[in-house]
């Protein structure tokens, strides 16, 4: 892939995009929403957020693919229909009161 390592100072790490952008999204998506109630709390915390970031968390860089991979489903072959779930109602334009 051609990338190199860069060294950044370790009293500077405003330096390292990377890392700020990583603990900016982790702090936005996880500890925002989250009381931490220990020290292994945060960690196992940390541990399944390293996980969903790496496996499942998508990037519009890697054209919305998570960075390890991910199976696609083929797209199905001719016509297909909307399934509506229960509970859903209040997303589909038919709501009462909504405008046509």
């Amino acid at each position: 892939m051609g990338t190199t390592e860069v060294l950044t100072a370790p009293s500077s790490p405003w330096q390292n995009g990377v890392a700020e952008r990583f603990v900016g999204t982790l702090r936005l998506e996880l500890l925002d929403h989250t009381i931490v109630l220990n020290d292994r709390h945060l960690r196992r915390l940390l541990f399944a957020f390293v996980e969903y970031y790496h496996e499942d968390r998508t990037d519009l860089r890697l054209c919305k693919d998570t960075p390890l991979g991910r199976p696609t489903e083929p797209r199905a072959e001719g016509p297909t229909a909307v399934v509506a779930h229960p509970g859903s109602e209040g997303c589909t334009p038919a709501t009462p009161g909504a405008a046509a």
